[in-house]
C-alpha cells in the first residue's frame, strides 16, 4: 500500500483517524461474526430504490464505521461538491471545463437550465431523425440501396459505453423495415476491420465516426481504411462520403474537412467527458438498436438516479454508500482490487466499461491543488460474467491469498416479458436464469461466511485444502429486470460512485492526462 494509513493527518478529531482506530478495533472481526452480533443485519444494510435493490450487509463494516464514513464525507464537503457537479461550475479544474453529463439526460421540460436543456434536446432530436430514417428504410446509400449494416468506429468512451449497452439490451432490439445490424470497431491495428469488412456490402453499409475531438488516431485510421474500401467499390465521389458516413464530435469544422454532410453531423460539447458520453449522440448505435423510446428510457433511468443522488441522505444514498464502502476497503482494509461479477451474459462488457469509468477517472496521483495524494486512489477494477468467472478465477477468491472486494450484479427475472423472442423455450430458460441467480447469491454467501455457509456434517474433519476462510467483502445489486430504464440506473450509480470517491481523495475525475501525452511519442515512433 503506497499510502499507508500511518500517514494520515495527526489531528485526532479527523474522521480518518477515527476510521483508523476502527480498523484496529475491528480488523479481526469476521463477516459471520458481524451477522451474529446483528441478527437483522440484512435489513439494516440494504436499500431499495425504484427497481433496484442494494445489499451491502456482507461488507466488513459496523454501524459505527458507517457513521464514521459518513462523517468523512461531510468533512470533505460532499454535499457542496454534489451541488457543484449539478451546476455549471468548472469542476474539471485541469481543463477548465464543466462536467455536465447529467444534463444529457434531463427531461425536455426541465426548467432549471432551460437553454442548456434546449441545446441538448436539439442534438438528440437530430439523432432521432436519422434513427427514424434508417429504421424506416428511407436512408439510402450512394447507389440508392437501403442501409442494412451500421458500423460504429470509435475508441474508449466512444466505443465501450455504446457497445456495452447495445449488447446488454439486445432483447429490446426494435423491428426495422429491413434487418439492421450494428457493429463496433475500435482497435487501431485493423484486426476488427479485417474480420468485418468481408461480411459487409459497401452499398448497404453506413459508418459512424464517433470521436469527441475528431482527432483520435485510432478512430481516424480505421475511418480512413473504410473510406478507401468504399471508394474502391463505389468510386471516388463526394456522394459516397456524404451518404455512407455520420460524424459525432465537438468539432464541426473537422467533420466538414473530412467531407461529412452537415445533416449527418451530430454535435456534443466539451463538457461531456468521453467515458460519460453514451447519453449523448455518442449513443447513436444504442438508439439504432433499441429505438428512440428505449433510448429515452435509458436516459430516464439515469436521471432518476441523478435525483436520488442529489436528494437522499448519505445513509440511504446508494452511490454514496458504494463509494464509501470502496474507500473503506481500499484505504483502510488494504483491499486493492475490485471484481465486477454480473450474473447475466448480456452484461459481458460491463466490467470493461467500468474499468474505464473507474480507473481512467480516479487513477490519479495528484490532488486538485497540485500536491501528491495523501491516500491510495482507485483500486484495480476487473471482472467477468459470473458463471464463467466461477470456472476461471473464483478459486483465487475463495482460497487464494489476495483480499478482493466484489460487486455481484443480477436481474431478478428474465424471459417472461413480451419482448422475449424465444417464447417456445421460455420455461427451460427461466429455470436457467434462476440457476444463475442462485449461483450469484450462493457465491456471495460463501465468500462472506466461508465454511459456515456449507451444509457439511463433521466440518472439522474436512482437510484444510477443502475449507473456505471467507471474509471476502461484497455488495449485491439486484435489478427487477435488465431493461433500458434499469440499465440507465445501474450505469449512473457507478458514475456517481466514482465522483464521490474523487471528492474523498481530492482528485479530478474528469481529466485523463495519463495517456494524452503518448501521442507525441507515437508520432516519433510511427515516423521511424
Amino acid at each position: 500500500m503506497s499510502k499507508s494509513i500511518e500517514q494520515f493527518p495527526k489531528d485526532l478529531s479527523s474522521p480518518l483517524i477515527q476510521l483508523k482506530s476502527s480498523v484496529e478495533k475491528n480488523s479481526k472481526l469476521h463477516i459471520k461474526e458481524l451477522f451474529a452480533l446483528e441478527p437483522e443485519r440484512f435489513q439494516n444494510y440494504s436499500v431499495k430504490f425504484d427497481q433496484l435493490f442494494f445489499d451491502y450487509s456482507k461488507q466488513r463494516i459496523t454501524k459505527n464505521i458507517l457513521e464514521q464514513l459518513v462523517a468523512l464525507a461531510n468533512n470533505k464537503q460532499l454535499t457542496q461538491w454534489i451541488n457543484r457537479l449539478f451546476s455549471q461550475d468548472k469542476i474539471n479544474c485541469t481543463e477548465q471545463r464543466e462536467a455536465m453529463h447529467w444534463a444529457l439526460r434531463l427531461p425536455s421540460e426541465y426548467s432549471k437550465f432551460p437553454e442548456l436543456t434546449k441545446q441538448v434536446h436539439i442534438q438528440l432530436q437530430r439523432m432521432y431523425t436519422l434513427v427514424e430514417k434508417i429504421h424506416a428504410g428511407q436512408y439510402r446509400g450512394a447507389t440508392g440501396e437501403v442501409i442494412q449494416d451500421v458500423v460504429n468506429i470509435g475508441v474508449g468512451g466512444s466505443d465501450l459505453g455504446p457497445h456495452m449497452v447495445t449488447h446488454a439490451l439486445a432483447d429490446f432490439k426494435v423491428k426495422t423495415a429491413k434487418p439492421l445490424n450494428v457493429h463496433f470497431v475500435s482497435t487501431m491495428d485493423g484486426s476488427q476491420l479485417s474480420d468485418l469488412l468481408h461480411q459487409l456490402r459497401p452499398e448497404t453499409t453506413l459508418f459512424i465516426i464517433s470521436s469527441k475531438s475528431f482527432g483520435t488516431i485510432d478512430t481516424l485510421s480505421n475511418a480512413q481504411t473504410v473510406r478507401q474500401w468504399l471508394e474502391k467499390a463505389l468510386g471516388k465521389h463526394d456522394r459516397v462520403v456524404k451518404s455512407h458516413f455520420i460524424g459525432v464530435s465537438t468539432k464541426a469544422e473537422k467533420m466538414n474537412e473530412w467531407g461529412i454532410a452537415p445533416d449527418n453531423q451530430l454535435l456534443l460539447w466539451d463538457w461531456v467527458g468521453g467515458r460519460y458520453s453514451l447519453w449523448s449522440c455518442i449513443g447513436f448505435p444504442i438508439a439504432l438498436t433499441i429505438g428512440i423510446d428505449g433510448f429515452q428510457q435509458l436516459l430516464a433511468g439515469a436521471h432518476a438516479v441523478d435525483e436520488h443522488f442529489q436528494n437522499t441522505s448519505f445513509e440511504r444514498n446508494i452511490p454514496v454508500l458504494m463509494a464509501l464502502l470502496g474507500i473503506w476497503n481500499n484505504n483502510f482494509l488494504n483491499i486493492q482490487t475490485h471484481a465486477v461479477l454480473p450474473y447475466d451474459g448480456r452484461l459481458k462488457y460491463l466490467a470493461a466499461y467500468l474499468q474505464q469509468l473507474e480507473m481512467e477517472s480516479n487513477g490519479k496521483s495528484v490532488q486538485r491543488d497540485g500536491q501528491k495524494v495523501e491516500l491510495d486512489t482507485c483500486p484495480i477494477v476487473w471482472g467477468e460474467v459470473g458463471p464463467n468467472a466461477q470456472h476461471a478465477f473464483y478459486q483465487l477468491l475463495h482460497q487464494g491469498t489476495q483480499a478482493v472486494s466484489c460487486d455481484f450484479i443480477a436481474p431478478i427475472q428474465r424471459y417472461n416479458a413480451d419482448h422475449f423472442t424465444y417464447v417456445e423455450n421460455a420455461e427451460a430458460l427461466i429455470e436457467q436464469h434462476h440457476l444463475a441467480l442462485s449461483n450469484c447469491l450462493a457465491q456471495s454467501r460463501l465468500l462472506a461466511f466461508g465454511n459456515e455457509a456449507l451444509d457439511v456434517k463433521e466440518l472439522e474433519k474436512l482437510p484444510i485444502y477443502k475449507q473456505y476462510e471467507g471474509n471476502q467483502p461484497s455488495s449485491t445489486l439486484l435489478l427487477d429486470e435488465l431493461n433500458p430504464y434499469n440499465l440507465g440506473m445501474l450505469i449512473a450509480l457507478y458514475e456517481h460512485k466514482v465522483f464521490v470517491q474523487s471528492v474523498i481523495w481530492n482528485i479530478n475525475p474528469f481529466d485523463q492526462w495519463g495517456w494524452k501525452k503518448v501521442n507525441r511519442l507515437l508520432i516519433s515512433y510511427f515516423q521511424f
